[in-house]
């Protein structure tokens, strides 16, 4: 089996609703994902698939986690968060958010690019994200393995194709 590999990198903040430690604040980080493509190589273009549409592909969802807030639906930090963006007029949007990603809504996750946060169902692990990310991309790519760090924490997930 021959694979092609894609990283990408974002900058995000979110928080672990009811959970006992530092990471129950507000706080940042930046994030790297690795996307891991499954395939033959194309005799023609000596890929298994070219780098440039994996990111391609990838970018147009990982956008709306890039400087983004990725907040769980029952916190309630996220009204707040919301109430103040429609206060500011930037809940639909500012012509300053240009980076908009492509939307989606899933059991897992649901993107508002227009105002830059994405809403999880689970708390925002490197685990748990690596799932968005496969339920967001399987049907596109034949990835056989996701890994996600961010900051000390790393996870990696294989799938079969």
């Amino acid at each position: 089996m021959n694979t092609s590999m894609a990283k990408f990198d974002i900058e995000y903040a979110h928080r672990f609703f009811d959970f006992d430690g530092e990471a129950q604040y507000l706080h940042g980080h930046t994030g790297t994902l690795t996307v891991e493509i499954a395939g033959e190589v194309d005799g023609n273009t000596g890929f298994v698939h070219p780098c440039s549409g994996i990111k391609r592909e990838v970018w147009d969802y990982l956008k709306c986690f890039d400087h983004a807030l990725i907040i769980q639906h029952e916190d309630p930090l996220l009204s707040g968060i919301l109430s103040v963006y429609e206060h500011q007029k930037i809940r639909y949007g500012s012509p300053h958010n240009r980076n908009l990603g492509r939307p989606f809504e899933n059991e897992l996750a649901t993107a508002y690019p227009e105002c830059r946060v994405v809403v999880t169902s689970k708390a925002a692990t490197c685990e748990n994200l690596i799932e968005i990310f496969h339920t967001l991309l399987k049907d596109s790519l034949n990835i056989v393995r996701l890994s996600f760090s961010s900051g000390e924490n790393h996870a990696i997930r294989t799938f079969q194709l």
